[in-house]
C-alpha cells in the first residue's frame, strides 16, 4: 500500500513540474552589427538544460516557469535573462577581455596582449564613422605617430602617410600590405573601398623588421572583412550622397581696396597715380567666387554579402564613388568602382584555401595646380577690376602690360576661367590584384603556408593642348597637340613559410615562423605626342587624327623589371604569458644594387614583461594590466628608382655626322656601383596599461629612428665628366643620415552606463624631433625647393638642421625713417639700397653687412606635436561621433603671390608701412626696385591648426520593429567632413603638403580640402 501511495505522489508531483514547463523561442544577435549569432549557447541557470543557436541565431527551449536564461559565446560578454514571457531577443556585446583581440603582425598574428613591438590597429567600426573617400584619412587623428597630409582636395588626389617623422631625403612613403601582398604605392591603398576594410594595423618599430628592405618607413598591413563559417547570407547596403564646397577662401582685395593700394605703389614708385577716381569701382569681381564652385556633388554606394556553410565562408562586395571636384565643373571629377570577391573553404581537416581578389577601376579630370600658373594662383593673384567676360561674351584676355590701369600683369597670369575652358584630359585606370592562400598542417602544430600574391594594371592618359592666345602669355599655344600615353604595370610576390607553435608544461609557449618570399616587378609605358588636332576640338584630340609633324623626337617609353629575394625567421617565446621575448632577421636581396651590396640581412628583438602577472602584484582595483616593452631592429630601404648602379643611355645629345646635326641618345645619370640599402636602426620602449576596471587604456612609447646611408642623388662631382647634358645628372652616393627621435601618449576611454547609454573616447598626441646628422656630399648640403621666379633654392638638408627646413634671410621689422637705415648694415648687396618703410634684415654673422651668408633657418615644415581627439556615443537607437586632428609647429612658406606691380594682393598689405610708425610687420608697396620680394621669413607662417575633421549623428531604428521586414539593421545617419579648421596661416590649407621630403612646405595655391554635407543610409538584412 505505501509502495502505491509513493507511486501515485510521485505522478503527481511529475505532472505539476512538467505543467510549470514553457516553451521559450527567441533570437542571439550581436550589439555592433545586430547580425545573428549562430551557435551560440543557451542555458537555464543552474541546470543542465540547454541549446544552441541556429545558423539565424534562434533558439527553442522548454524550461521551467521563472527560471533564467544564460547567453554566452566565445568572445562576448555572458548575459543573464529572466523568463517572462514566450520570447526572448538578446544582444550580445562583444568582451575585449575574453576576446584577446588578436593583432595582425606580419606572416602571423598575436594576442594583442603578447605584442612587445609598437603596433596600432584601426577597426572597420571607425571607417565606417569616419567615411573616409580616401582611406588613408582614416588614418589621421586616430593612429599615434602617423601623419596624414593632403596634396591637394582635388577628387581622387593622393595622401602623404609618414610614419614617425621623415626619415629620408627620397622616398619616404611606408609599405602597404593587402592580405600578405604589397602593394605598388599607398597611392593604391587609396583606391581601395574603404568598406571592403576589416583592420588598418600600423607597424611603426622594430616589429616590423620581419620584412626587412621595405619595411624602413613602416608597414601598414591591411586584413579584407571575410565571411564567417555556419552563418546565414547577410547582405549589407552602404550608402550617402552629400554636396561639397570650399573650406576657405583667402581675403583678397576688392577692386576699390586694389585701386587705392595701386595708387599708393605708383605714387611711391615716383609714377602718376592709375586711378584718380575709384568712386565707380565697387567691391569688382571676386575670382575665386568664379572658379569654386558650391553644391557638388558626392555620391557613394556600397554592397556586400557574406555567409558561410559549416566548412566554407565567402565575402563579396561592389562599390560606386561619384566625386566631382568643387573647381572647374565636369573638367575636375573621380570615378571609382571597385569588386571584391573572398573564399576562405576548409578542403580537409588539414588543408585550407583561401582566396581574396579585387578589380579596380577609375576615371579621372584633373587640371594644373599647386604650381606657379595654376587655377588658383591665377584666381588670387587676377585683380578684382576685371570682369570674367568682355562685351561680346568671350573670356576676359587679361593684359601683360598698357597705359591702362592695372595692365602690368605680366606674362603668367591669366584668366582662371578662360584657363578652365581650355583644359582637357581624361586618365583611365584599370587594376586586378588579389592573393591565393593554402594552409596545410603537416604535423600537430606545423602549419606550411603557400601564398601567391598578384597585380595587374593598366591606364591610359590623353591630354589636348589647344591652340589659343591668352595675349601673349607664356601659357600661349601656337600649335595644338594631343598626348597620349599608355601604361602597363605588373608585380607579384610569392610566400613560403612554416609555423610552429609548441607549449611545454603549459609555461614555456613556442611559435618559430621562417620561409621565404619572392618578389618581381616588371612594367612598361610609352609617350606620344601628335600635332595639328582636327577642328583644334577635344572631341578630335586623337594621335590617329593629327595631321603635323615635329623635328624633335614626338614619342618615348619606358620598361623595367625588378625583383627582391628574401629569406626570414622569427622566434617567439613566452613564459607563463608574462615575460615576451620575439627575435627576427631577414636577409634580402635585390636587383636595384650592384653584385657587390646586393644582399643585406635585417635583424630585430623585441621583448614584454607583462607585470601585472606576476604573483607579487596581486588584485589591483585601479590597474588591472600593466606591461612593458621595448624593441631594436635593423630595417631597410631600397626606394632609390631602377638601375643607379649602372649607367643607361637614357639621356640627350646632339652629334654631327656627314655635316648635319642629328638627334641622339646619351648616358643620363651616372653610375655607383657602390650603392647599397639605406638602413633604419629602430628603437622604442613603450608601456601599456589598463585601468578602471579595463575601461581606461594607457599607451607610451618613446622611439628613436635613425637612418643610416641615405642614397644622395645628383652628388657634385668634376664637370668634365659631362653631366650638364639634357637628361645628364651626377651620380647618386649613400651621403646622408637623418635621426627622428619622439614620444607618443594614447589615452582611451570605453564605458557603459546603464542599460541604453555608451561613450568611448580617445586622444592621442606625438612629440616629434627631425635632425640630419650627416650629408657628405661635399658641399655639406642638399637643395630643394624653389620659391618666386628666378630666386636661388630657399629648402635645405644640412647638419644639425631638419630634413627640408627654410633657409633664408630673417627679418628685424621695417626700417621707420631715414636715421633707422643709416644706423644698419648696408643691405645693398640684395639688389637695392633700403628707404624707409623696406623690410630690414638680420646681420646673422655679425659682419657689418648684409649679404648671401647673412641666410639662415627659417623654420620648417615638420610638425612638433601631432594630436588626435576622437568621441563616440550612443543612448538606445541615437549615436554621435566627432573627430579631431591637430598639428602644432609646422611652417609653410607663403608662395602664391606673384611679385608683378598690378597683380591683387592679400587684404593683409592694408596693414603696410605708409608712414613711420604705422607698420612693424607689412613693408611699403611701390611700383620702385626693392628688396621686400627676396626669400625671407616675412614669406614663412606658422601652419598650426586644429581641424574637426568629421562629426555624425546617427539613428538606429528599433529592431524589433525592422526584423518583421527580415531586416536586422537600419541607421540613418547625417554627417560633415572637414568641418571647421582653426588655424592663423593665410592660405588654403594648412595642413597640405607635396610627397617630395625636402619641398614639402612651399605653399603654390594647395586646392583646399573641400567641407563636404553628408546623408547616409546603412542597411543589413
Amino acid at each position: 500500500m505505501k509502495s502505491k501511495l509513493f507511486l501515485i505522489a510521485f505522478l503527481f508531483v511529475s505532472t505539476f513540474c512538467f505543467a510549470q514547463n514553457i516553451e521559450v523561442s527567441g533570437k542571439v544577435n550581436e550589439v555592433a552589427t545586430g547580425l545573428p549569432i549562430p551557435g551560440a549557447n543557451v542555458t537555464v541557470k543552474n541546470s543542465t538544460i540547454g541549446t544552441a543557436t541556429d545558423m539565424d541565431g534562434n533558439f527553442t527551449l522548454s524550461v521551467p516557469q521563472g527560471s533564467t536564461l544564460v547567453f554566452s559565446y566565445l568572445g562576448y560578454k555572458t548575459k543573464e535573462m529572466a523568463v517572462t514571457g514566450k520570447t526572448i531577443t538578446v544582444s550580445l556585446e562583444e568582451d575585449a577581455k575574453a576576446l584577446e583581440e588578436v593583432v595582425v603582425i606580419g606572416y602571423g598574428s598575436q594576442k594583442k596582449r603578447e605584442v612587445t613591438g609598437a603596433v596600432s590597429v584601426v577597426s572597420s567600426e571607425t571607417l565606417e564613422k569616419l567615411n573616409p573617400v580616401k582611406v588613408e584619412q582614416a588614418l589621421q587623428g586616430t593612429v599615434s605617430g602617423v601623419n596624414v597630409t593632403t596634396q591637394s582636395g582635388a577628387p581622387g588626389a593622393n595622401l602623404t602617410i609618414r610614419i614617425r617623422g621623415i626619415g629620408t631625403n627620397g622616398n619616404a612613403d611606408p609599405t602597404v600590405i593587402v592580405d600578405g601582398y604589397v602593394l605598388n604605392n599607398t597611392a593604391d591603398f587609396g583606391l581601395m573601398n574603404p568598406n571592403d576594410i576589416e583592420t588598418i594595423t600600423v607597424l611603426k618599430d622594430a616589429q616590423a623588421a620581419i620584412y626587412g628592405t621595405i619595411g624602413a618607413n613602416g608597414v601598414i598591413l591591411v586584413t579584407t572583412k571575410k565571411g564567417r563559417k555556419n552563418s546565414k547570407t547577410a547582405f549589407s547596403y552602404n550608402t550617402y550622397t552629400g554636396f561639397q564646397e570650399t573650406s576657405k577662401k583667402m581675403n583678397v582685395l576688392n577692386a576699390t581696396e586694389y585701386a587705392l593700394l595701386l595708387n599708393e605703389s605708383y605714387a611711391n614708385g615716383g609714377q602718376n597715380i592709375p586711378f584718380p577716381n575709384v568712386s565707380g569701382l565697387g567691391v569688382g569681381t571676386n575670382w575665386q567666387d568664379q572658379v569654386f564652385d558650391k553644391g557638388v556633388p558626392v555620391i557613394n554606394h556600397d554592397f556586400s554579402v557574406t555567409g558561410g556553410g559549416e566548412k566554407t565562408s565567402y565575402s563579396a562586395s561592389g562599390s560606386h564613388l561619384d566625386q566631382g571636384g568643387i573647381i572647374g565643373g565636369n573638367k575636375s571629377s573621380f570615378i571609382r568602382n571597385t569588386a571584391r570577391l573572398g573564399l576562405n573553404t576548409d578542403l580537409t581537416d588539414k588543408l585550407k584555401l583561401s582566396t581574396n581578389i579585387i578589380y579596380t577601376q577609375f576615371e579621372r579630370k584633373s587640371f594644373n595646380e599647386n604650381v606657379l600658373g595654376s587655377v588658383l594662383f591665377n584666381a588670387i593673384n587676377t585683380p578684382s577690376i576685371y570682369t570674367p567676360f568682355n562685351d561680346k561674351g568671350d573670356y576676359t584676355v587679361l593684359p601683360t602690360g598698357n597705359t591702362n590701369p592695372g595692365s602690368n600683369l605680366g606674362n603668367e597670369v591669366i584668366n582662371p576661367l578662360a584657363q578652365i575652358a581650355n583644359t582637357y584630359n581624361e586618365y583611365n585606370f584599370k587594376k586586378l590584384n588579389g592573393n591565393i592562400t593554402v594552409d596545410y598542417e603537416l604535423i600537430k602544430d606545423l602549419v606550411i603556408t603557400n601564398r601567391l600574391g598578384f597585380n595587374t594594371q593598366n591606364a591610359r592618359e590623353r591630354v589636348f593642348n589647344k591652340q589659343i592666345s591668352y595675349g601673349g602669355k607664356v601659357f600661349d599655344n601656337v600649335r595644338s597637340s594631343v598626348n597620349q600615353n599608355a601604361f602597363h604595370d605588373n608585380d607579384y610576390t610569392y610566400d613560403l613559410f612554416a609555423t610552429y607553435k609548441k607549449s611545454i608544461n603549459d609555461a614555456h609557449n613556442f611559435t618559430v615562423t621562417g620561409g621565404m618570399t619572392v618578389f618581381k616587378s616588371w612594367g612598361e609605358g610609352l609617350y606620344a605626342t601628335g600635332f595639328d588636332v582636327p577642328n583644334n576640338s577635344w572631341e578630335f584630340a586623337d594621335i590617329r587624327l593629327t595631321t603635323g609633324f615635329s623635328e624633335s623626337k614626338t614619342a618615348n617609353s619606358y620598361s623595367y623589371d625588378e625583383r627582391r629575394l628574401s629569406y626570414f625567421g622569427r622566434i617567439q617565446y613566452d613564459y607563463k604569458g608574462r615575460y615576451l621575448l620575439s627575435g627576427m632577421i631577414r636577409r634580402d636581396s635585390s636587383t636595384r644594387f650592384g653584385p657587390a651590396n646586393r644582399v643585406a640581412y635585417f635583424p630585430s628583438v623585441t621583448g614584454g614583461w607583462i607585470i601585472s602577472d606576476e604573483p607579487f602584484y596581486g588584485e589591483s582595483k585601479t590597474v588591472s594590466f600593466a606591461k612593458l616593452r621595448a624593441s631594436y631592429g635593423v630595417l631597410g630601404n631600397d626606394l632609390i628608382g631602377n638601375n643607379r648602379y649602372i649607367g643607361l643611355l637614357d639621356g640627350e645629345a646632339t652629334y654631327v655626322l656627314n655635316g648635319q646635326l642629328v638627334q641622339g641618345a646619351a648616358i643620363g645619370a651616372l653610375s655607383n656601383k657602390d650603392l647599397k640599402w639605406e638602413e633604419a636602426k629602430k628603437f622604442d620602449v613603450g608601456l601599456d596599461l589598463r585601468l578602471a576596471n579595463d575601461k581606461l587604456e594607457f599607451t607610451a612609447d618613446y622611439f628613436i629612428d635613425r637612418r643610416e646611408n641615405l642614397l644622395i642623388p645628383n652628388t657634385p662631382i668634376t664637370g668634365i665628366i659631362g653631366t650638364n647634358g639634357p637628361g645628364g645628372q651626377n651620380p647618386t652616393y649613400n651621403a646622408g643620415g637623418v635621426d627622428n627621435r619622439g614620444l607618443e601618449l594614447a589615452l582611451s576611454f570605453k564605458d557603459k552606463i546603464g542599460d541604453n547609454f555608451n561613450i568611448s573616447a580617445s586622444y592621442n598626441v606625438t612629440f616629434l624631433k627631425n635632425e640630419v646628422y650627416k650629408v657628405n656630399n661635399g658641399t655639406g648640403i642638399v637643395e630643394g625647393g624653389s620659391f618666386g621666379v628666378g630666386q636661388p633654392t630657399m629648402t635645405r638638408m644640412e647638419v644639425g638642421k631638419p630634413l627640408g627646413y627654410f633657409y633664408g634671410y630673417k627679418t628685424d621689422g621695417i626700417f621707420q625713417n631715414a636715421a633707422e637705415v643709416a644706423a644698419h648694415p648696408d643691405q645693398s648687396a640684395l639688389g637695392t639700397a633700403a628707404q624707409p618703410g623696406d623690410i630690414r634684415y638680420a646681420d646673422v654673422n655679425g659682419d657689418g653687412k648684409i649679404t648671401t651668408d647673412d641666410r639662415t633657418n627659417l623654420g620648417d615644415p615638420i610638425p612638433d606635436a601631432t594630436m588626435g581627439f576622437n568621441l563616440q556615443m550612443s543612448y538606445k537607437g541615437f549615436d554621435i561621433a566627432a573627430y579631431a586632428f591637430a598639428s602644432i609647429g609646422n611652417d609653410m612658406v607663403r608662395n602664391y603671390e606673384r611679385n608683378v606691380p598690378d597683380v591683387n594682393k592679400l587684404n593683409y598689405t592694408l596693414d603696410r608701412w605708409h608712414g613711420e610708425g604705422t607698420s612693424t610687420t607689412v613693408p611699403r608697396v611701390t611700383t620702385g626696385a626693392t628688396s621686400n620680394n627676396i626669400f625671407s621669413d616675412y614669406f614663412v607662417e606658422d601652419a598650426s591648426f586644429l581641424r574637426i575633421q568629421n562629426v555624425q549623428l546617427g539613428y538606429t531604428i528599433n529592431e524589433d520593429f525592422t526584423k518583421r521586414a527580415g531586416i536586422t539593421k537600419i541607421r540613418l545617419y547625417a554627417g560633415v567632413n572637414n568641418l571647421y579648421t582653426f588655424t592663423k596661416y593665410r592660405g588654403f590649407d594648412p595642413g597640405a603638403t607635396n610627397n617630395n621630403p625636402l619641398a614639402s612646405g612651399i605653399d603654390y595655391g594647395f586646392y583646399p580640402v573641400p567641407r563636404t554635407f553628408l546623408l547616409g543610409l546603412n542597411l543589413n538584412f
